[in-house]
């Protein structure tokens, strides 16, 4: 009988020592459910705060362009040579243009080219004015143009048929 109650103990013992365990390990869940919580919420601030001023250094960049076009405009005020507030315009334009080569924006090239919906959006067909111009691109109507590689804005074109 000695050993029956002496093996109810060592039951027991073990039963508290599990009980003990898994309060150990709920309470170890628990705080690391709230650390987990408080880490994808503090990422989740984190990129609302990079989207909103990711256009940041961009949009300072182009300060400088909107300094132009205003003492451009400003000229244009007074101004009666017409050759030199055009030349003037012309590098704002210059400038402007460099500083979206800088940012990774390029121009899609129409010119003499195959047309090709990766690049174009053909908004009309032309009768080719020869041969050698069906299938190709006549006229551009707008620009388009990508970033690093990627397609922002396709260009419309006219192509020949």
């Amino acid at each position: 009988m000695k050993n029956s109650e002496e093996a109810a103990d060592q039951i027991e013992d073990e039963l508290e020592l599990m009980a003990l365990k898994c309060v150990e390990l709920n309470d170890k869940n628990l705080r690391l459910m709230a650390e987990f919580d408080n880490y994808r919420k503090r990422t989740l601030k984190e990129r609302m705060d990079l989207l909103k001023t990711a256009g940041e250094k961009v949009l300072v960049e182009m300060l400088p362009l909107v300094d132009d076009f205003e003492r451009g405009l400003k000229v244009m005020e007074t101004s009666e040579d017409v050759q030199s507030v055009k030349d003037g315009v012309d590098l704002i334009y210059a400038k402007f243009t460099a500083f979206l080569t800088q940012n990774g924006v390029k121009p899609i090239e129409t010119e003499n080219q195959t047309f090709d919906t990766q690049f174009h959006e053909a908004i009309t067909t032309f009768p080719a004015p020869s041969e050698e111009l069906k299938g190709k691109i006549i006229d551009c109507v707008s620009k388009g143009y990508t970033l690093n590689d990627k397609v922002i804005r396709f260009a419309k074109v006219v192509v020949g048929e």
